[in-house]
C-alpha cells in the first residue's frame, strides 16, 4: 500500500463544523506533519494496493528508470485536479490509517494499479470482492499491456522494503569501485 499525504487545514475542519450545525466532527488520530501554520499533512495508507516505493526504480531496455517518483507524481498529479475523497477503513496498518481515497470520483488505488505502478493485496480486500475483482482485473490489464512497471523488470514492493534490488539498482561498494 502506498502512503498518500493529503492536506487538511484547519479553515477546513472548522468549515466542516459549521456545515454540520456544530456538532462535533468525526475524528481521526493518525502520525501529521506540519507543512505550515495552519495545514498539516496526514497520512493515509491505501486499502488493498502495494505501490512500488519512492525511491523504487523498475528496468527497462535494460536501464533503470524511477517507476517509484513516477507514481508519486501520478498521485500527486491526481489529487491535484480533483478534490479528495477519504473514506476510513478503520483500519490501521504501519502506524497510519487505512482508507480508500477517491479524487474525481475515480480510486486512487484502482488507478495505480492501471498504469502499472500497484499491485492488488488480496488479503486486504476480503470483506470487498467487487474492488476485489476490479483490482486483478486492473492489474491483468495492465501486465498485459506492458503498462508502468510492467514495461520490464520490477521487484515486487514488499521485497524491495526488505533490500532486494535489481542489477541496475545495485551501486558499487566503495571498496570494488576503485
Amino acid at each position: 500500500m502506498r502512503r498518500v499525504a493529503l492536506l487538511l487545514s484547519c479553515a477546513l475542519l472548522a468549515g466542516c463544523n459549521q456545515a454540520s450545525g456544530g456538532a462535533a466532527p468525526d475524528t481521526l488520530q493518525a502520525s501529521a506533519d506540519a507543512v505550515d501554520g495552519d495545514t498539516v499533512s496526514v497520512h493515509f495508507r491505501l486499502l488493498g494496493v502495494d505501490a512500488v516505493e519512492r525511491r523504487q526504480q523498475c528496468e527497462r531496455k535494460d536501464r533503470c528508470w524511477k517507476c517509484g517518483k513516477a507514481a508519486s507524481s501520478l498521485v500527486s498529479d491526481v489529487l491535484d485536479r480533483a478534490p479528495a475523497t477519504i473514506a476510513m477503513t478503520g483500519e490501521e496498518t504501519y502506524g497510519r490509517p487505512v482508507a480508500i481515497v477517491s479524487a474525481g470520483g475515480k480510486d486512487l488505488g484502482l488507478t495505480l494499479i492501471r498504469t502499472g505502478f500497484a499491485v492488488p493485496m488480496a488479503q486486504y480486500l476480503r470483506d470487498d470482492p467487487e474492488r476485489l475483482r476490479a483490482y486483478e482485473e486492473a492489474y491483468a490489464a495492465a501486465k498485459a499491456d506492458r503498462i508502468g512497471m510492467h514495461a520490464g523488470e520490477w521487484i515486487e514492493p514488499g521485497e524491495w522494503r526488505k533490500g532486494r534490488r535489481l542489477s541496475c539498482e545495485r551501486r558499487p561498494s566503495l571498496s570494488t569501485a576503485r
